[in-house]
Order: C-alpha cells, then sequence, then structure tokens
C-alpha cells in the first residue's frame, strides 16, 4: 500500500466507512420510493423518505465529528447519493402529476452535466497507468469535492419540494400556490447552482497528492 502511495501519489483509503454505507443505503431507497409513488402509496412513501433524510442527516453527523469515517470518496459520494434519489423522486413525481415536466427536466439536465464533470475530475486527477481497475477502485483517493454554498441550498429546496409534493395528496393541498412557488424557488436555485459550479471551477475540488 504504502509503494502504491509514492509510486503514484493518491491517497489508498478504506471506503467503507459508516458515512458511506448510509450513502449506499440512500441509493438503494431511490427505486423502492420511485416504485411507491408511481403507485401512489403516499402515505408509506412518506415514512421511506423519512427514513432517507435521517441516513443523510446521520451520515453528514458521523463525518464531521469523527475523523476516521470522513473520506474523500464520501465527498462525492454524499452528493451522488442525493442526486441520484432526487432523481429517481423528480421523475416518478413527474409520473403522479405532482411535479411539473420542465422543472424535472431542468433538474435531471444539471445532474447529469455534474456527475459528467466528476467523472472527468477523477480521469484527470488520477495519476498513470489510468487503468479501469484504478478508476474505479474507490480506495484510490484522488480528489475531494467541495459543493457550493448555493448547491446546498438548492438540494435542500428540492427536498423540500419533493416532501410538500409527496404530503400534497395525503393532506389535499395538491392544488395550492404555495406548491407553484416552491417550483420557481427550485428552478431558480437548480439554475444558480448549476451556474455557481460553472464559475467557480477548480475551486469547487481538491486535488489530493500524497506526494
Amino acid at each position: 500500500m504504502g509503494q502504491e502511495e509514492a509510486a503514484w501519489g493518491e491517497l489508498y483509503e478504506n471506503p467503507w466507512t459508516i458515512p458511506n454505507l448510509l450513502s449506499l443505503v440512500r441509493i438503494g431507497l431511490a427505486p423502492v420510493l420511485g416504485y411507491l409513488i408511481v403507485e401512489e402509496d403516499f402515505n408509506v412513501a412518506l415514512g421511506v423518505f423519512t427514513l432517507a433524510g435521517i441516513t443523510d442527516l446521520l451520515d453528514g453527523f458521523i463525518a464531521r465529528n469523527w475523523a476516521n469515517q470522513k473520506s474523500a470518496l464520501g465527498s462525492a459520494l454524499d452528493p451522488l447519493a442525493d442526486k441520484i434519489l432526487i432523481s429517481v423522486l423528480y421523475v416518478s413525481l413527474t409520473c403522479a402529476n405532482l411535479i411539473p415536466v420542465p422543472l424535472t427536466s431542468l433538474i435531471i439536465l444539471r445532474d447529469i452535466v455534474l456527475v459528467a464533470a466528476v467523472f472527468y475530475v477523477r480521469f484527470k486527477t488520477l495519476s498513470p497507468p489510468r487503468t479501469l481497475s484504478r478508476y474505479f477502485n474507490p480506495c484510490y483517493a484522488t480528489a475531494q469535492l467541495k459543493p457550493t454554498f448555493i448547491s446546498k441550498m438548492n438540494t435542500a429546496v428540492q427536498l423540500i419540494l419533493v416532501a410538500a409534493s409527496l404530503a400534497a395528496p395525503v393532506f389535499n393541498y395538491v392544488d395550492s400556490v404555495y406548491l407553484h412557488i416552491l417550483w420557481c424557488l427550485t428552478a431558480l436555485t437548480t439554475t444558480a447552482s448549476g451556474y455557481s459550479y460553472y464559475h467557480y471551477g477548480r475551486k469547487t475540488f481538491k486535488v489530493i497528492n500524497n506526494k
């Protein structure tokens, strides 16, 4: 392990931390939520969504308070789990006619661009030899992602809209004007967060080098 660090300069870390496992749980809950929403089982979907939210809070709390649970992989896996969960939720809620198609399209387009950018950063920061086995090996940490402030705010707004939309058919406020206001706010923060990554560029990630 030490020779690999000296030769290639990447940090070799244990990817199986509790926060990373919680992020994987969140990814696993995404298709379950999608199925429940499409089947219009909104009561159960609300409960599963709450569970997913708890895993999100827990992984952040653990990573911040226990140094040995913080990892470069987690800096990418946590937001990736959020993006997968949010994308599945927005598509399924759109299928259930609870969120408009243009808003969901905007969110998914931004997330596709950001995920592609993460793969590009991974490729550029991985020292030779750039083999597939090393590229996809989570033990080799090459960069730590640093989300922008507006991106964190956008994730919060998107999740608030999801919670409100899930609860709407349960509590009978599907046509509320406040949901329409949330649609507009979500579109605004999604656009602003996408631009923030373009504007700050290299400041949104830190290259890890052990040399």
